[in-house]
């Protein structure tokens, strides 16, 4: 690390969100001066302010040579000049040029000190009230003061973005709280986890099995169970096994804390299915209260149908020209009277027919329906089958990025609630949800329950299909094209422990390379070529992990260099270890609910807000002057990102399987060769093959192949759901 002293002679960016900041720096060199572009995190920056910067020098292939800083020192101001600019600066309030000018003229170099000290001097200047001169001296004390909490943190190896969380939570304790309960932090500030916190005890002196840290690290285990592998609790012996081997501490320790945080209500026990399950509160909350609610739904609604449901099923079949078989009809008559139902199946088995078949009768009773799915294809895909408007889940909601404005006291207004992809509702947004369903309301969860299990912690669907509390139907007939699906029939195949059947057809292939450079140039040739579809609009790249030769980032830097490669002319950027180019294809990979959004009016709406997690489009333009970039969604959307807000965003010729849930791609490409043996899964497989709506090709091993096939294991994912519904009724609530 290197340390680079000099003034700010410019703010170039600054992402006033994140604290991204892009900086002139005037180096003194010898007789000289040199400006240097400096790029970091910062609080406050301003022209004129004397600082210190502690980083590496680095070489961007766009802008040249910068130094990249990691912590920021802001000096006092030396001279008179220097005290001007940074009066000037603006981060004063009330202090311009003019003024500033006005203050050093009178006072010279002890200006700051008449500022910090004697401020009813600044009112002798022309032009200074009294009540203006204490604003000035108390806008300079909090500067001053965040200035000293920037620069007293930084020896903790606390960011100047983190600082400033910091400062905005505790203000002048800051510096205490972060030397005496370092722990604290986590709790209190967001963007603070445990292992920054465990870092500053460390440097602060406390002891590696005080109370405090073995605490905070028993909410750390939970919260990475939850985080890492889909967890709403552990069972205590487990969790103590997990927090003592985490923190390098005796057992008994741990359990002493983890009796006391119970104790104190800020860890949950409950004896579930006969096993001591320790939660998160949020999480007990979460489970608890979706039992509670789904029975009550359940024991309120199935109250009779006004219209003869058989007669008009009858009257619908022979109108549309589709004939139900005995599943499907028992299927639909049943989702009319019953308070919650679940319709799960894999491709093909007719679950969308179910869906149309229900959405008919329910106009005929005059009930109100509300079409909802987890993510934004997932609700374009139903929306398309079901020809009405179809909303995800927050937006039904409507969530704005901090609040849900449907809840208890706000309820949603609809009679009856059809909820696609069920599989990938994780606990917390299926009690968002149930929680804003008014009393009587009517409950569809329509998915595959053999895909894999959400990525937010919970098992959902799967909890309340194994809990026998709700009628469940499963489609296992396949009706695609008529029973001549190759896709279905080897989605079928894999599901159950079969291998699929190899021989080419229209709709699937299998193409044997044992070596992963083979199968990389042969994906690449396949997307070049373009003979099974277009790489942005129609072909869709999967694979099972993200790194390796044939892993997520590998292939999408692969196929960026061969679909959309560097030109003369053609605009880039760079975010992180990724550039961005004209062209090249991306996906949203977070929820950004308050992102601003214009369409063509003939395509529907010609404004709004929200881009959601799996939503696909092309980079239009790059506009390096006012640092956005210009992206157009397949729903024809346009949004524009600053360069701050790039992060939101992932280059998509290869997604991984785990982002392609809810998604139906026309043609989907999966290189197969080796990979971690606990990744490569027999349901992995089968997601994969599920996202292919008209064909699926994979390229790769046979015993690769093989061996996912045979590999049904999945890891314990802990969840309490199935046993409180199975102990719960509604009458003990």
């Amino acid at each position: 690390m290197e340390e680079l002293r000099g003034t700010i002679g410019a703010v170039v960016f600054r992402n006033d969100e994140n604290g991204w900041t892009v900086l002139e720096l005037a180096v003194e060199s010898g007789d000289r001066s040199a400006l240097v572009t400096a790029v970091g995190v910062t609080p406050a920056a301003a022209p004129g302010m004397d600082v210190t910067l502690t980083g590496e020098w680095a070489d961007h292939r766009d802008y040249g040579r910068q130094f990249k800083f990691s912590f920021i020192r802001m000096n006092r101001p030396e001279g008179e000049d220097a005290m001007e600019r940074y009066l000037a600066s603006g981060l004063i309030r009330g202090v311009r040029e003019a003024t500033a000018r006005n203050i050093v003229r009178a006072f010279g170099s002890d200006a700051l000190r008449v500022i910090e000290t004697e401020p009813e001097r600044l009112a002798d200047i022309k032009g200074i009230s009294l009540n203006r001169a204490m604003e000035i001296h108390e806008s300079y004390l909090q500067q001053a003061a965040m200035r000293d909490v920037v620069i007293g943190l930084s020896e903790y190896g606390i960011t100047a973005g983190q600082a400033v969380k910091l400062y905005r939570q505790y203000g002048d304790r800051t510096l205490t709280v972060v030397t005496t309960d370092p722990y604290a932090l986590v709790d209190d500030v967001e963007g603070i986890g445990f292992l920054t916190a465990d870092r500053i005890a460390r440097q602060v002196g406390i002891a590696f099995d005080s109370p405090f840290r073995i605490a905070a690290g028993i909410k750390h285990a939970l919260s990475r169970a939850a985080s890492e592998g889909g967890h709403t609790c552990l069972p205590a012996e487990r969790l103590v096994a997990f927090a003592a081997d985490m923190l390098g501490c005796e057992a008994d320790d741990v359990e002493n804390q983890l009796y006391d945080l119970i104790l104190n209500g800020k860890l949950c026990a409950r004896r579930v299915s006969g096993q001591d399950m320790v939660f998160l509160p949020a999480f007990w909350t979460f489970e608890s209260e979706i039992a509670r609610l789904l029975l009550d739904l359940a024991d309120r609604s199935g109250r009779g149908m006004p219209i003869d449901a058989p007669r008009e099923l009858e009257a619908l079949e022979r109108a549309t020209g589709k004939v139900l078989d005995d599943a499907q009809r028992q299927a639909v008559l049943a989702a009319v009277d019953c308070g919650v139902m679940v319709v799960t199946g894999g491709p093909g088995t007719g679950k969308t027919t179910i869906m149309q078949f229900v959405l008919a009768l329910m106009d005929k009773m005059g009930f109100r329906v509300e079409l909802c799915a987890p993510t934004g294809r997932a609700a374009k895909r139903l929306s398309e089958a079901a020809g009405r408007e179809a909303r995800t889940i927050h937006r039904l909601l409507e969530y704005n990025g901090d609040f849900f404005f449907r809840n208890a006291e706000e309820p949603l207004e609809a009679d009856v609630f059809i909820v696609d992809e069920a599989s990938m509702i994780d606990a917390m947004l299926m009690y968002r949800l149930l929680v804003a369903l008014p009393a009587g309301a009517r409950l569809l969860l329509v998915g595959d329950a053999d895909q894999l299990p959400s990525v937010g912690a919970g098992n959902v669907l799967r909890d309340i299909i194994s809990s026998g509390k709700f009628p469940v139907f499963r489609l296992n007939r396949i009706f695609r094209q008529s029973g001549r699906s190759r896709i279905a029939e080897n989605a079928a195949r894999i599901n159950a422990g079969l291998l699929p059947l190899l021989d080419f057809t229209e709709d699937f292939a299998f193409e044997a390379r044992t070596v992963q450079e083979d199968v990389q140039r042969r994906v690449i040739e396949i997307c070049r070529n373009g003979k099974l579809g277009d790489v942005w609009t129609e072909l869709q790249v999967l694979s099972p992990t993200k790194k390796g030769p044939l892993g997520v980032h590998t292939l999408n830097r692969l196929l960026q260099e061969a679909m959309n490669p560097k030109e003369r002319g053609k605009a880039e950027m760079t975010c992180g270890e990724t550039v961005f180019r004209v062209g090249d294809k991306v996906m949203q990979v977070k929820n950004n609910y308050k992102m601003e959004w214009t369409r063509p009016t003939l395509s529907g709406d010609p404004d709004g807000c929200g881009v959601f997690n799996g939503d696909i489009g092309t980079i239009m333009a790059i506009h390096q002057r006012d640092r956005l970039v210009e992206v157009l969604f397949d729903d024809e959307r346009t949004a524009f990102y600053s360069f701050g807000e790039m992060g939101e965003l992932e280059l998509a010729y290869c997604i991984s399987i785990h982002k392609s849930q809810g998604s139906e791609f026309p043609v989907v490409l999966l290189p197969l060769c080796g990979g971690p043996p606990q990744l490569m899964t027999r349901n992995l497989l089968y997601t994969a093959i599920t996202r292919a709506r008209s064909r699926a090709v994979i390229i790769g091993r046979p015993s690769t192949l093989s061996f996912m096939v045979e590999n049904d294991h999945e890891q314990t994912r802990y969840s309490a759901l199935k046993g409180l519904l199975e102990e719960y009724s509604p009458s003990s609530q």
